[in-house]
């Protein structure tokens, strides 16, 4: 059982921006999964991916961010995360793990306005060495695909 004083979050990287999910919201970590494109889904659904048997929704992570184009889709890595309280898998793309790490809440400030990133998607902001990373509001980013 974890600390409560503590907040376990795992990074990753998509394009420029660093994001941080909690680890209690991952279900697992996969390599770039193949998706298969659902007609009339939004821009930023990759596709859907059997994932041992269960078709999971997969979002590209730099389009759901608003992150400039990340290139070729192949590289990276698919987290799978719970949602709804456990009773929902989506997969979002990212193109590197770079690290699990503890933090206390009082580490972790308020979302604010960081450039290139919708306040709305943040839950707070870290830092890091010198740099930045944001908590993401999962329940914000995945809202338009839960809703459907």
């Amino acid at each position: 059982m974890g600390d409560p004083t503590t907040v376990r979050l795992l990074l990753f990287r998509v394009g420029a921006l660093l994001g941080a999910v909690a680890v209690d919201e991952i279900a697992e970590i996969l390599p770039r999964l193949d998706t298969t494109r659902i007609p009339g889904a939004m821009p930023f659904v990759a596709g859907l991916a059997n994932v041992r048997g269960t078709l999971v929704t997969v979002v590209t992570g730099w389009r759901a961010l608003g992150q400039p184009d990340g290139g070729p889709d192949g590289g990276g890595s698919v987290v799978l995360l719970r949602l709804q309280g456990g009773r929902r898998l989506i997969g979002l793309t990212v193109d590197d793990v770079v690290d699990l790490v503890t933090v206390a809440p009082d580490e972790l400030q308020d979302r604010a306005a960081l450039p290139g990133v919708d306040p709305v998607l943040v839950r707070a902001v870290g830092r890091r060495g010198s740099g930045s990373y944001v908590v993401l509001d999962t329940a914000a980013v995945f809202a338009p695909v839960l809703a459907s």
